[in-house]
């Protein structure tokens, strides 16, 4: 079956369900984008790993990904492999010791691991044919500035434990030129509570 490689083109609050977001996936090749609606948790996970934020320690994926290269598992490509009841499916195409390994996991999972290992993400046209859509050029700009909205706001409502003493140092400027006293005492209280203390 022929693959089509995809890139992620938003990261955007979903129009049709309330407190879920929206990955949109562009054909490299095409003009045709695939949207997946994905939870809060998800859409941070890709987020964190799009906006190159250093948490203090590592978050699930990043776990997954240091695991995988402690034991020389290199993660090739992600393949969106299947729709079923509007439910998409997806493959972690590894190789290891030159055999290749594929790895059943969730959509937003595997998306997640792929920004994080630089990998390309790849679906098959049946998948296109019943899910793609063709924005227009109003609805393609709409869904960008939404997009890196969203990826500021997640940065910011990531929890403060994640963040690296530089990122939060960081951040706590931005809170305190928007006049954000609240979010800048407990950015304060987190940085206090790292004195002395290890990660």
């Amino acid at each position: 079956m022929k693959k089509l490689e995809l890139d992620i083109v938003a990261l955007s609050h979903s129009v049709t369900q309330s407190h879920n977001y929206a990955v949109v996936l562009g054909e490299i090749l095409g003009s045709r984008r695939l949207p997946i609606v994905i939870g809060g948790f998800e859409a941070q996970a890709i987020a964190v790993a799009m906006e190159k934020m250093s948490p203090n320690r590592p978050l699930t994926h990043d776990l997954f990904k240091n695991t995988l290269e402690t034991f020389d598992i290199e993660l090739k490509e992600v393949i969106i492999s299947n729709l079923l009841d509007g439910i998409f499916y997806a493959k972690l195409i590894c190789l290891r010791a030159g055999e290749i390994v594929e790895i059943d996991s969730r959509t937003s999972d595997a998306i997640a691991m792929a920004v994080r290992f630089d990998c390309p993400i790849f679906t098959y046209e049946f998948i296109m044919e019943q899910a793609g859509v063709v924005l227009d050029d109003a609805e393609e700009e709409k869904m960008t500035s939404t997009s890196k909205a969203v990826s500021k706001k997640e940065q910011e409502d990531a929890p403060l434990n994640t963040y690296s003493d530089d990122a939060l140092n960081k951040l706590l400027d931005e809170v305190l030129k928007n006049e954000d006293y609240e979010r800048a005492a407990e950015i304060r209280d987190e940085l206090k509570s790292r004195g002395g203390k290890e990660s």
